[in-house]
């Protein structure tokens, strides 16, 4: 990954400002790391969202806020939310899969709604003080979806255009469909961050030109090490220490402490047997004993 531009994907539950704060202080090597989307629920904007995007909960972190919306009126509510907070750099969420947005019309349903992508368009251009970038999915039932809304999305003002090469009817299913990446690279005027099952990061590199780099979602949540020298074992604990502390001084009852925590381990790849016992702790008390018996064992053959 020698001089790409590293990103940090965004996974709804799992990588919230205290989580991407403690990847930033105990790993880093990422450029920028992404917010889960800000959006409108039941008409109003999430306040839940709009907490995570905070910018005393950002502050030191190269963060982005990424927001997902149906048409020009809610993209347009979401960019002004943001504004207020002090953002002048906002992504665009055109490629979550999730069946709930995609019959709103939102994520990659929107590729489908060349009209409402045109008002987006129109949106970003009244917002020349904002630097937006886009995020896709091929498309949601075929290849040509993302393919006849690319010509627009060639006029947006974008700084790059991340493509996650699987439709969004595929979800996370199949394989990653590296010659469409290429594809649409061919028709695209932005420079292109690849996502979904990074490899062969150095082959991406000579067949894409306008390559830009990668965003790694699911990899990094499961070796936050990954594109570090550090020591694995002390890139989780000291993590640990950040998101435990924190959820200790701001959650109440074990029950929503316990989740928290154990969204931390959900992809973290240890050893079964540990990541067992500390996913099964009921209480906090057993949850410390089943970390504190990883921490002494971790490194030992």
């Amino acid at each position: 990954m020698k001089d790409l531009y590293i990103a940090f994907a965004p996974l709804q539950g799992y990588t919230d400002a205290v989580y991407r704060r403690a990847h930033w202080e105990c790993a880093g090597g990422v450029n920028e790391y992404y917010t889960p989307f800000v959006r409108i629920e039941k008409g109003e904007l999430r306040r839940k969202d709009l907490r995570d995007t905070d910018s005393a909960a950002n502050e030191g972190v190269p963060t982005v806020p990424q927001v997902i919306a149906r048409d020009g009126d809610e993209f347009a509510r979401l960019c002004d939310a943001l504004q207020e907070q002090g953002w002048g750099r906002i992504d665009l969420n055109m490629g979550c899969p999730f069946p709930m947005q995609v019959r709103a019309g939102r994520g990659s349903g929107l590729l489908q709604r060349i009209d409402c992508v045109e008002e987006i368009l129109n949106e970003m251009r009244r917002r020349p003080e904002v630097v937006f970038s886009v995020k896709m999915r091929l498309g949601q039932e075929s290849e040509e979806e993302g393919l006849r809304v690319m010509p627009i999305i060639n006029e947006m003002p974008l700084v790059h255009v991340t493509l996650h090469p699987r439709l969004g009817r595929q979800q996370y299913k199949g394989i990653a469909d590296k010659g469409a990446f290429l594809r649409f690279a061919d028709v695209c005027r932005h420079p292109m961050v690849y996502n979904g099952d990074v490899v062969e990061c150095e082959r991406l590199q000579v067949e894409c030109e306008r390559l830009k780099g990668v965003m790694i979602g699911r990899g990094l949540l499961a070796r936050p090490w990954m594109i570090t020298d550090k020591d694995p074992h002390e890139v989780i604990m000291n993590m640990h220490s950040i998101v435990y502390h924190h959820a200790m001084e701001h959650l109440c009852g074990d029950c929503q402490i316990l989740s928290r925590l154990h969204a931390f381990w959900e992809y973290i790849d240890i050893p079964h047997k540990q990541k067992k016992a500390i996913m099964k702790a009921t209480t906090l008390q057993r949850y410390r004993e089943a970390v504190a018996s990883y921490n002494s064992t971790a490194g030992q053959p």
